[in-house]
């Protein structure tokens, strides 16, 4: 049976990414979470819990396992043995970004394949981004969180005080 891999930062994990993750662990017999540890972006929380979030929301699910990493993707992907790569869409922009980033692991390992799972309904407003800006702001989270990751990101605002600069805001303060 083929063994896939889902990476991404997941800062935070939220039911959009558990969501695609419950569904791929239906379609692959063993579905390995890899959180990626130096993305080429603001991270509000470090490897270590991130990684801790995203076990403990997948925990419930038997052939699910979550590691971290560096380096390329697809480069892992053969370390581990993974066949298949899965992403989530949810809006057409989406789309672009992961059909260039598919072709460019393509090029790097065509022995590796792309799988994109289209989010489910009620998940297609969800982003890290998103869920950090609610959160920074007061907002209700708790649907779209888990309660492990809401009382994280509680912390994390509150130890980053009133003067954060860690979540730019991009639309919902206006």
């Amino acid at each position: 049976m083929v063994k896939a891999l889902f990476p991404g930062t997941f800062d935070p994990i939220h039911y959009g990414h558990i969501d695609i993750a419950e569904r791929a662990s239906l379609l692959f017999k063993e579905v390995v979470i890899a959180v990626y540890d130096k993305p080429l972006k603001n991270l509000l929380f470090p490897p270590d819990q991130r990684l801790w979030m995203t076990k403990e929301a997948l925990k419930h699910v038997e052939n699910i396992s979550v590691v971290g990493y560096s380096g390329l993707t697809v480069d892992f992907a053969k370390k581990i043995n993974a066949k298949v790569l899965v992403r989530g869409l949810r809006v057409f922009s989406d789309f672009e970004h992961e059909f260039r980033m598919a072709l460019a692991n393509h090029h790097l390992a065509p022995e590796i394949e792309m799988v994109s799972l289209i989010t489910s309904e009620q998940h297609t407003f969800l982003s890290s981004t998103t869920v950090r800006e609610v959160a920074s702001l007061g907002g209700d989270i708790s649907r779209m969180v888990p309660p492990i990751v809401m009382e994280a990101l509680h912390t994390r605002f509150f130890e980053l005080g009133e003067n954060q600069s860690v979540v730019p805001l991009t639309y919902l303060r206006d």
